[in-house]
């Protein structure tokens, strides 16, 4: 499946484009307009960036935590370092790997909000921000030869911008 996204300045313009590609020919199925008034960017299905953080997370959480703590458990057994006095050295190795799964664990949330907030959302952050903005979105789904059909006629509304996207196999 092919996607054609343009951002256009304000609601008349997506209105005229939506009307210019029905009075083409395209299947009314296959547009959609997201901004003020219409579907949302949750509506239509675009990525949360805060979704794709959080299950970037859970993902380094899953190997940062354990490594952190063999990291911190192994650190405090080769420096033989104190943590509480009174306590065997096996009870402060033990103490050590839970300060090193800690110290993972802030790792995996910092890196993995960075990379799912910049990385693993895809375009669709940038997209939320124009809509936030006030921008309307006309969102074209087909095949190839539909999409550049869209492409031609929306190019006459002088879009901001104008992206083609193909669905990967097997999604």
């Amino acid at each position: 499946m092919n996607y054609l996204v343009a951002v256009l300045p304000d609601r008349s313009q997506a209105e005229a484009a939506y009307s210019a590609l029905q009075k083409e020919g395209l299947p009314s199925d296959g547009i959609n307009i997201l901004g003020n008034g219409y579907q949302s960017a949750d509506d239509y299905g675009l990525i949360d960036p805060n979704v794709a953080a959080s299950q970037e997370i859970n993902r380094e959480l899953y190997w940062l935590l354990g490594f952190g703590f063999v990291a911190g458990f192994a650190f405090n057994w080769l420096t033989a370092i104190d943590i509480f006095p009174g306590i065997v050295p096996i009870g402060n190795h033990i103490i050590g790997g839970i300060f090193g799964a800690a110290a993972g664990g802030l790792g995996a949330y910092f890196s993995g909000r960075t990379i799912g907030l910049t990385i693993g959302s895809g375009d669709a952050l940038p997209y939320r921000n124009r809509l936030n903005a006030g921008k309307y979105l006309v969102i074209v789904k087909g095949t190839g030869e539909l999409v550049d059909r869209a492409t031609r006629i929306l190019r006459q509304f002088e879009p901001e911008n104008i992206q083609g996207y193909t669905e990967p196999i097997g999604t």
